[in-house]
């Protein structure tokens, strides 16, 4: 049962699914057509519908008008009616042609996978900023989709066959829709002004950022939380939502980090990536995907426990090489070993692996001491006495580095300061030991 603003009783009707999918056998999938299908029925669920049965047909090419062509579709509107189904999800992107085609044919309703994807979206987006990326990329997909009454009815324009009885519903849904995105495009641009701000205090304070990326339902939210805890950071308000099924946050998190020996962080958790994710969808949540770009470090969290995890990773590396950070410093996380059955052998080793449960913690010291060291293994203390002619740099360490003392003295400026391989190498003149200290 539920509740409208006003706490009245709404009718909610039971969303009754088919699964379509198609298979050409030609197509260069980074999955097989089993997985995806395995996948699209997790999605279903997760956006709340019941899913009766799955179909798959196989056919050298999709059908223009059907995308399954006229005989497969009549055969599923058959199978609707045996099952009292009320909804058919295609594991495809369709054209508003092909969606108008099915519905008239089989006579329920067709969505696709990027419609279904977009409206669990719609469902989990909490922030103002979360709600307008998702209005955005929604607009955007409905755009081209457009029906009406056709162009062929418009009139609209200057010219032969343009005159007529003014706007149709076509052009006054497109001109609402255009709007509608310019008006949020406005917003989340005032957004990202606000978020740029936030960006430069952290550069100001040098400490590194580290982003958590992956495949969604991987683990990222659990690992954040556990990483939390062993920081010392356990308020209830700053644990980010945790729950076994697909994109369960979508809001970025950003939470202070402190290990054990001192040295602080910023760890940032992102909306977690799945495959055929909507271009338009990608290209709505760059704005908060911005985070990773700025980040020092990445951590890609991978569920050890799919058969697909490769499938994943590539999913993973090509929205970040999208993003252009795919050759940024990473860490590969292999979640959930404590699940594990047979695919330990399978699983790959190497330096800059991680094998962990964010549950169970175990291996979660290996990964903080991992991420100290690619963080801070180059990061130097130092002592630079500065003459008082050298202003500019005093002003520039103060303002660019964590600075732990100044000391005013008759031939300088004392700074003591940590600094990178960069700024250490450009003034190492200035250095001085501890006997030119006491003296």
């Amino acid at each position: 049962m539920q509740f409208n603003e006003n706490n009245e009783i709404i009718n909610v009707i039971e969303q009754r699914a088919i699964l379509v999918g198609l298979s050409t056998g030609t197509r260069d999938e980074i999955t097989t057509i089993e997985n995806s299908m395995e996948e699209l029925k997790e999605l279903a669920k997760a956006a709340g519908a019941v899913v009766l049965d799955m179909v798959v047909q196989n056919r050298p090419r999709v059908d223009a008008a059907y995308y399954i062509g006229k005989g497969k579709a009549e055969e599923i509107k058959i199978f609707c009616r045996a099952l009292d189904a009320n909804l058919v999800i295609f594991n495809d992107e369709l054209s508003g042609a092909q969606i108008r085609n099915l519905e008239e044919l089989m006579e329920v309703t067709v969505i696709d996978r990027t419609t279904l994807i977009l409206d669990i979206f719609a469902q989990r987006a909490q922030s103002k900023e979360g709600k307008l990326q998702v209005e955005l990329a929604q607009l955007r997909y409905r755009l081209p989709r457009l029906i009406g009454l056709g162009n062929s009815l418009s009139r609209t324009g200057a010219g032969i066959g343009t005159r007529g009885p003014g706007e149709k519903k076509l052009e006054l849904d497109r001109r609402h829709i255009l709007d509608r995105i310019s008006d949020i495009r406005h917003q989340l641009e005032e957004i990202r002004k606000n978020r740029e701000t936030q960006r430069t205090k952290r550069r100001k304070s040098e400490i590194p950022v580290v982003a958590l990326v992956g495949y969604t339902n991987a683990g990222k939210s659990t690992l954040m939380n556990k990483l939390m805890s062993i920081s010392g950071v356990q308020q209830e308000e700053k644990e980010v939502y945790v729950e076994d099924m697909l994109f369960a946050t979508l809001d970025t998190a950003h939470r202070k980090m402190v290990l054990p020996s001192k040295e602080e962080f910023i760890l940032i958790d992102t909306v977690g990536f799945v495959s055929k994710l909507p271009h338009s969808l990608v290209e709505a949540f760059k704005a908060t995907l911005e985070e990773v770009q700025e980040a020092n470090l990445l951590l890609h969290v991978v569920d050890a426990t799919n058969e697909d995890f490769e499938m994943q990773i590539k999913v993973t590396e090509k929205v970040l090489n999208e993003l252009g950070v795919k050759d940024k410093p990473t860490i590969l996380i292999f979640n959930k070993i404590d699940k594990q059955e047979d695919q330990s052998a399978l699983i790959p080793r190497g330096e800059n692996i991680v094998h962990l449960s964010a549950l169970k913690d175990i291996g979660i010291d290996i990964l903080m001491q991992m991420i100290k060291d690619k963080l801070f293994s180059n990061m130097k203390k130092v002592s630079l006495l500065l003459p008082y002619s050298k202003g500019d740099i005093v002003s520039y360490l103060c303002d660019k580095t964590k600075v732990v003392k100044t000391e005013y003295r008759e031939d300088g400026v004392l700074v003591e300061t940590t600094v990178g391989p960069a700024d250490y190498n450009k003034y190492r003149q200035y250095q001085v030991n501890k006997a030119e200290m006491a003296e």
